[in-house]
């Protein structure tokens, strides 16, 4: 008995030696890296450090991507970069740079890595005038430059502390029509991490109506949250010239009315042959989730319409045994489908 508990025991830490193993080896993989400049994703010669907090690249990477003129003495390990008015002198190991000949302590000093010289990526991109932040979530950098600013708001619009539009605490400007601002990175659907002209980094709204700011991704995020507060409402009931001012019944267009007034602030007319006269028209292979479909209906060229919800499907509402529901944008629609515009 007493052989067999010593080689059950045996056994057992064996396994726990191994199992430890396993995850002492799974915690020390880092987290791979992501970088993006003004929204574009780099891909750096290679991979990313991240050394006590501090992100390390390739040297040629992240001057030339700022737009920065290189030079580089091998002797000395030395590399100087010029932007504008702007002169940035580094020698490769040391804890001390030289920004316009004044000199500045590095937290972390660059490095030789993979084979390439590898320097603070946070220092030299605000030395070069960019903004840089830091998404732990998601483990990616953005850097927007100093060039960027070509966002304008079109509305008057706060500039929050937080994310948040449901407290007047977290209100840090208003921003008034005109003004232009930096896209630092699209949060969601709804936010914009910005920089102000005067240099204060804060969250706009971006719903359309307060920035001309537009990016594939933006669009289809957005999209995707007009087809999420839609959903809500699946199987509600439908009821022909259901008033949009309230959310029992719908018919379908006082239910995209409601949508796209509840999620992006966008106020369309009450009925669907008025919404068609709205946005811009799109092809059919062109679709893009978010987008109206219109079809003929009870004898009259535009007399439905739908919300356009990815992957050949449509979130709409026309009958009564049904409601507010998700089906195909099949051959039967097809055949009555008169066109689709695009509202955001």
């Amino acid at each position: 008995m007493t052989a067999r508990r010593t080689a059950l025991l045996s056994l057992l830490g064996l396994t726990l030696l191994a199992s430890a193993s396993v995850h002492a080896e799974a915690a020390a993989t880092p987290k791979p890296i992501s970088i993006y400049l003004d929204g574009q994703q780099l891909q750096p010669e290679a991979r990313p450090l991240n050394i006590s907090g501090t992100v390390l690249v390739p040297m040629r990477n992240l001057f030339e991507a700022q737009g920065a003129g290189l030079s580089w003495n091998n002797t000395s390990k030395t590399v100087t970069a010029t932007k504008g008015g702007t002169t940035l002198t580094y020698t490769l190991g040391s804890a001390t740079a030289r920004l316009n000949g004044q000199p500045i302590a590095l937290s972390v000093p660059g490095q030789l890595s993979q084979g390439y010289s590898m320097i603070p990526l946070r220092f030299v991109s605000e030395a070069l005038g960019s903004t840089v932040t830091w998404d732990a979530a998601t483990g990616s950098v953005f850097i927007s430059s100093a060039a960027a600013y070509n966002t304008s708001v079109t509305w008057g619009v706060n500039l929050r502390s937080s994310p948040d539009s449901d407290s007047e605490a977290n209100t840090l400007a208003l921003l008034p029509a005109g003004s232009k601002v930096q896209v630092i990175r699209e949060v969601n659907a709804l936010w914009l991490e910005v920089q102000t002209e005067d240099h204060v980094t804060g969250y706009l709204s971006s719903k359309p109506k307060y920035t001309d700011y537009k990016s594939g991704s933006l669009l289809q995020k957005q999209g995707e949250a007009l087809i999420a507060y839609g959903k809500k409402y699946l199987n509600a009931p439908y009821v022909f010239g259901a008033s949009p001012d309230q959310t029992d019944t719908f018919d379908c267009s006082s239910f995209v009315k409601r949508v796209f007034a509840d999620t992006l602030s966008v106020e369309l007319p009450r009925v669907s042959y008025d919404q068609a006269l709205e946005g811009t028209e799109v092809g059919v292979d062109e679709l893009r989730t978010g987008d109206l479909l219109f079809f003929s209906a009870r004898g009259i060229d535009i007399g439905h319409v739908a919300i356009y919800a990815g992957n050949n499907q449509m979130l709409h509402t026309y009958s009564k045994e049904l409601g507010v529901h998700i089906e195909a944008f099949d051959s039967q629609w097809k055949k009555r489908f008169v066109t689709a515009r695009r509202m955001l």
